[in-house]
């Protein structure tokens, strides 16, 4: 039996109670678990459901990057449930400071959607929405993509993977086993997904608000000199009550709501 697989009942035993109707599944090869639960979503699907993947062919990340993912190397697995906030805004985010309270101390967040340890990438979150005719009133399937790096990747590995030319070199990824020596993936997926599920049921009841303290706690661009896509330079600033990046400009002080950014050292 895969570590993975072992885990499963746990993670169901916990969540359920949580999210009635709740499933938890694990495939040794997909191409996505996003792309797998969107085309479920968009086919009708309604119940929550976790997916999880031994190792994904094709994984995405944010701005259409891709995610690398080996076996017994990493923790793959997507989250899909109904849900209706009043505001999307600063979903990844709480998703990110639940998954960095649950995991280690030591772990921050890179503004939008990426998780720190050390200064260098430990994992990233996809969110996505899908909306289908069965849907109840108000509400949208939610899909949010996790990839967390358990063991270190090879660097090499990681800066073949087809970014834009023009992209800054890749950083070193980091992994959890550099803190959590001898953790597993499954080990991981029972440690994160109960809390995940809480959260975000929090999340849509309360939006950001709930999740705004334990984010700035953990902020790792706050006070960094940051460049934004489009060249314009400034100082992080935080986040404001929507989830958006505050960067302090020469012409002010600008509100960020989805440029890629990129940090530069001060």
């Amino acid at each position: 039996m895969s570590d993975l697989l072992s885990q499963a009942e746990a993670v169901w035993q916990r969540v359920v109670p949580t999210l009635p109707g709740f499933t938890v599944e694990v495939l040794p090869s997909i191409d996505s678990t996003n792309s797998e639960l969107m085309r479920r979503a968009r086919a009708g699907l309604m119940e929550p459901v976790l997916l999880a993947a031994e190792e994904q062919t094709a994984g995405r990340g944010r701005v259409g990057k891709s995610w690398h993912s080996r076996r017994g190397q990493s923790l793959t697995f997507s989250l899909a449930l109904p849900m209706a906030p009043a505001s999307w805004s600063g979903l990844s985010l709480a998703v990110g400071a639940s998954l960095a309270n649950s995991l280690h101390p030591d772990v921050r967040l890179k503004w939008p959607n990426d998780l720190w340890l050390h200064e260098r990438k430990l994992g990233g979150i996809l969110v996505e929405t899908a909306s289908t005719g069965d849907a109840p009133q108000g509400k949208r399937m939610v899909v949010i993509g996790i990839g967390l790096n358990v063991a270190r990747p090879d660097t090499e590995a990681v800066a073949s993977l087809g970014d834009a030319p023009t992209a800054l070199p890749a950083m070193a990824p980091a992994g959890l086993a550099e803190i959590l020596v001898g953790v597993t993936a499954g080990e991981v997926l029972a440690q994160v997904a109960p809390a995940l599920a809480q959260d975000l049921l929090a999340f849509e009841s309360q939006g950001f608000a709930a999740f705004a303290q334990r984010f700035a706690q953990r902020d790792a661009l706050q006070g960094r000199s940051v460049q934004l896509s489009d060249g314009t330079r400034g100082t992080a600033c935080g986040v404001g009550e929507d989830g958006a990046l505050q960067v302090l400009t020469e012409q002010g002080m600008r509100h960020v709501t989805s440029a890629e950014v990129s940090v530069r050292p001060c």
